[in-house]
């Protein structure tokens, strides 16, 4: 069996893990939601934690559970280093076990959007973007003098 590069995994010191952590972000979260699933978020000092529940009323069948969780975490994964600090918990609807993977990813970042968690995305059109400086070349700089 191949197994994947242990650098690309989701790291379990990113995970909800307990019973007792869920309890205490479900008790002492914020909220917001989307017709395919729910964020529950509570500010934090460690690293950003993503804790799922997918439960049987979502889909009977634990092939079309267990695919929206990858999708999430994988979608976590890649936003790790953008994350603000804190504990989120993804509740899926049964909507999202119809959802494609790509609107399951595009409901979930705009619920980390609104909970504050990554960057506000600028519409499209509003600002050019930021120029980058280049870096000086011996050959384009004058000669001071």
């Amino acid at each position: 069996m191949n197994h994947p590069d242990p650098r690309r995994r989701f790291p379990r010191s990113a995970r909800v893990r307990t019973s007792a952590e869920y309890r205490v972000v479900f008790d002492a979260a914020r909220r917001c939601s989307e017709p395919l699933m729910s964020l529950h978020w509570r500010s934090a000092p460690h690293p950003a934690r993503l804790g799922l529940a997918v439960s049987r009323k979502v889909d009977k069948r634990a092939v079309v559970r267990n695919r929206i969780k990858r999708v999430l975490r994988e979608a976590t994964r890649q936003l790790l280093p953008w994350l603000a600090p804190g504990d989120y918990v993804v509740v899926a609807r049964s909507a999202a076990a119809q959802a494609s993977g790509d609107q399951l990813r595009q409901a979930y970042l705009r619920l980390l959007r609104r909970a504050g968690a990554l960057p506000a995305q600028a519409a499209d059109g509003t600002m050019p973007p930021p120029l980058r400086p280049s870096s000086p070349t011996s050959t384009s700089e004058p000669a001071s003098g």
